[in-house]
């Protein structure tokens, strides 16, 4: 056995925080395996939890990967190992899609260490934000953060910013004529306290947020016109706050790298004291993803839209238990 190598509670535990991590509909598309002889910690796609439908090219369970392995990273930070990270490192496994070595760090990275409190703090936000400014200060440690990671975080003017807001309702107009989309949908959200069906995983009712009283943020409203016993309604912020994250290439690694970036700006959010939502439906239809970028932006291809302000934090939503995804050899 290698000198690296950890317990089984310390390797859990590792694992149970990065599966903290956001995924599209919550549907947690990760699976670990520790080897126990290398010290080395494998993540895996699960193909168990495809979307073909809103996801045909896996660009999102890619960047719900990513952000799992960038919370990995940040909690063996924290007990001082180091996660020397290679990305798809099997040409011919294409579902490898990372493998980490756990070796004990001579310098511990106190800038990785000092997130993970944010990690079970974060949680997605649909409710109704303040409107108030995010200051120039903080946004430049979110574009700091994102910059870290390999990606890029973009502000958009009032003209580009009135536009995403078009695409995004685009987008739902588009989700609500697609049958197929809406049972996808259906398959990962809970409508009522007492559909147990997908505990675990998916979206409960109580992290819904309130339905908006005139559509004016881009929340997506995940009862997709189902009832929903006992959910109020609210108006929303006027004018949202949207920043994107995007990448210069849009491959595989470009996805877990910017999954990575993600994770790591709404971890800064969150000790900054925002409040954050992911938006990505119009990053769902082809034809709207392009008309996303801001074409005086560096960005090549836009990776996610992210609604940032102050409000009240979001509901946790349920995981799976660790046993369901990890294997320790």
């Amino acid at each position: 056995m290698s000198t690296a190598s950890l317990g089984t509670d310390t390797v859990a535990a590792l694992v149970e925080e990065a599966g903290l991590a956001p995924s599209m509909h919550n549907a947690q598309p990760w699976m670990f395996r520790y080897l126990s002889d290398r010290g080395t910690m494998q993540l895996r796609g699960d193909r168990g939890r495809l979307m073909e439908r809103s996801d045909p090219q896996n660009r999102a369970l890619h960047l719900g990967c990513g952000a799992a392995l960038f919370n990995l990273r940040v909690a063996a930070a924290r007990i001082g190992r180091e996660a020397a990270t290679s990305l798809l490192p099997a040409p011919d496994d294409p579902w490898l899609l990372a493998e980490v070595r756990l070796d004990p760090a001579a310098r511990r990275d106190v800038d990785l260490a000092a997130l993970h409190p944010a990690i079970r703090r974060r949680h997605t936000s649909r409710h109704p934000f303040t409107g108030e400014p995010v200051p120039e200060a903080v946004l430049n440690e979110l574009r700091e953060a994102a910059l870290l990671e390999g990606a890029r975080l973009h502000v958009p003017d009032d003209w580009h910013l009135q536009e995403l807001l078009n695409l995004t309702h685009d987008a739902q107009r588009r989700e609500a004529l697609h049958p197929e989309v809406l049972e996808e949908l259906a398959r990962w959200t809970r409508t009522s306290p007492e559909d147990t069906t997908t505990q675990g995983e998916g979206i409960p009712a109580r992290a819904f947020g309130p339905r908006q009283h005139d559509v004016t943020a881009p929340v997506r409203d995940f009862s997709a016109g189902r009832p929903v016993p006992g959910r109020d309604t609210a108006t929303f912020e006027q004018q949202p706050y949207l920043v994107l994250l995007g990448t210069a290439n849009d491959g595989p690694e470009d996805w877990l790298r910017a999954g990575q970036a993600m994770e790591r700006v709404l971890l800064r959010a969150t000790l900054d004291g925002l409040a954050c939502s992911l938006t990505s439906q119009a990053l769902e239809w082809p034809e709207l993803r392009w008309v996303v970028r801001d074409p005086l932006s560096a960005m090549g291809f836009v990776q996610m839209v992210i609604r940032v302000g102050y409000g009240p934090a979001g509901h946790s939503t349920p995981r799976r238990p660790v046993r369901d995804v990890l294997e320790i050899v």
